[in-house]
Parts: structure tokens; C-alpha cells; sequence
């Protein structure tokens, strides 16, 4: 099973920040050849055949590390997630469920764009449920509760339904937080002529470093640094309404602006 450089640095760094189920459900993901095979298809059809950005195994690994970071955090300020406050489960089941979530979100980009997070839905199922029977074989209830919440993760990572946990919540903006300039960077050298979405291309280009950490105000900090004011687009279009739409924005700060410059503080 090749892997890039890349994608086994951010293995390495996620399994750093994690422990115990977690640590061993992770390690489980990244060992599937089949869900790399899917993440490697995903990809071709999203770059080489749509010209969009990485949907594949660099991007739902950082996906999945942008989650952790905040969940952690959260964790820290005595926040708890949903299944610890309905009593379906605990802080590690969260982390599995944001974890599994993130690996598979995006899979259905193998097929279509188009309502894609709902192919992923149906594409990941398999993989849920082997895991729930490899990890989780002594209770049913928290099977169920854990399948809901990975479920609602993928189905809600476009913020075009709504969802209703902190876990899918932190699953929504970690995804939106893999917008810095190495995303969009194989398209951007690929692109011969002007094409619809270029938009996205260009202003994730211009977004040099996004950082989330501890915040003064709230748990979570996030902030965007750019090169150039077309990076405000993909703040304001697309990480802005994610968080706009998820159950965790309460809890967070939101910056953005060009390097060198002023801050701009949307939350």
C-alpha cells in the first residue's frame, strides 16, 4: 500500500494526539487498503477529472487532525460532547466517531460531486460496521448511538443538512479548515484555461497558514493568514458559513486577514 510522505506525517500526528480506542480505530483506517484505494480514486476523479481540489487521503487525514485538535481542546475547557452528555458513551467515543467520520466523508467524490456527502453515506457503511464489530462487539446501544453520530458527521460535512452534535459539528469545520494554498495547488499548476470554480482555487491559493489553537475569549481559536484579499473569499464563502451552520460555533473565535496586516475577526 504506497503513501505519500505527506499523508503518513499526518498519521503520525494524529495518533500523537490521541490514546487507548481511538489510537487503535485510527490505525485500523490508515491500514484498509481498500479505504486508501478509495481515498486514491476519489482524488483522481476530483482532480484529474472535475480540476477541483484534494479530496483524497492527505485531505481527509488533515480533515480528521483539524477535528481532533478542536475536540481536544473543547475537552480541555470542560466542554463535554454529545454522547457523554446523553450518556451513550464517552470522550473516547466521541473521538472515534469524529475520527472514522473525517476518514470517510468525502469517499463519494469517487463517483460525483454531486451530492457527494450522501454517496459517502452509503460508501462507508461497510467500513462503519466493521469497525463498530471489531471495537464495539460487547454493546449494541452504543453501536447504534456511534453509527448515528459517524453517519451524521459525512452527511453533514457540506452544510447542506443540519446537524445536531458537537461531534458532526467538529467534523463540518475541520474540514473547512483544510483550506491553506498546498490544497489547491496541483489544480492551480494543472489549469490551462479559465474554468467555473477557479474562484476556489485562487483563494485557497492565497490562504498561507491556518492555525487553530487555545482562544482568549472562547475554547477554540482559528486563524487564517494570506497573501492576498482573495483569500477573504474562501473565509467568507466557505469556512465562515460552515461554522455559521455547526453546533460548535459558540465555542469559537474566527481571524482572518493578510499577512503583516490586521486581523479580521468574524466570531
Amino acid at each position: 500500500m504506497k503513501k505519500s510522505s505527506k499523508q503518513t506525517a499526518l498519521e503520525e500526528k494524529l495518533i500523537s494526539r490521541v490514546a487507548g480506542k481511538p489510537a487503535e480505530v485510527a490505525r485500523f483506517l490508515f491500514e484498509s487498503e481498500e479505504l486508501q484505494a478509495l481515498h486514491d480514486h476519489a482524488n483522481i476523479v476530483s482532480i484529474k477529472r472535475l480540476h477541483f481540489n484534494d479530496h483524497g487521503p492527505v485531505h481527509m487525514r488533515k480533515a480528521a487532525l483539524n477535528s481532533i485538535i478542536m475536540a481536544n481542546l473543547l475537552h480541555e475547557a470542560g466542554i463535554k460532547l454529545n454522547l457523554e452528555t446523553e450518556q451513550t458513551g464517552d470522550y473516547e467515543d466521541s473521538i472515534v466517531s469524529i475520527i472514522t467520520a473525517s476518514m470517510l466523508h468525502d469517499i463519494g467524490m469517487g463517483v460525483c460531486r454531486d451530492n457527494h456527502e450522501t454517496l459517502s453515506v452509503v460508501m462507508a457503511y461497510p467500513f462503519v460496521n466493521r469497525m463498530l464489530e471489531k471495537f464495539y462487539n460487547d454493546s449494541v446501544n452504543k453501536k447504534i448511538a456511534i453509527r448515528s453520530l459517524i453517519l451524521e458527521g459525512i452527511v453533514g460535512h457540506m452544510a447542506t443538512q443540519q446537524i445536531h452534535s458537537l461531534e458532526a459539528g467538529l467534523v463540518l469545520i475541520g474540514d473547512g479548515c483544510d483550506m491553506e494554498k498546498g490544497r489547491a495547488r496541483i489544480t492551480a499548476l494543472m489549469a490551462s484555461k479559465p474554468q467555473v470554480g477557479d474562484i476556489h482555487k485562487y483563494s485557497a491559493s492565497a490562504i498561507q497558514k491556518l492555525r487553530i489553537s487555545k482562544g482568549e475569549e472562547k475554547p477554540i481559536r482559528i486563524v487564517a493568514t494570506m497573501s492576498q484579499s482573495v483569500g477573504f473569499f474562501q473565509i467568507e464563502e466557505v469556512l465562515f458559513p460552515k461554522i455559521a451552520s455547526s453546533p460548535v460555533k459558540p465555542y469559537i473565535e474566527l481571524y482572518a486577514g493578510i499577512r503583516d496586516g490586521e486581523m479580521l475577526r468574524y466570531l
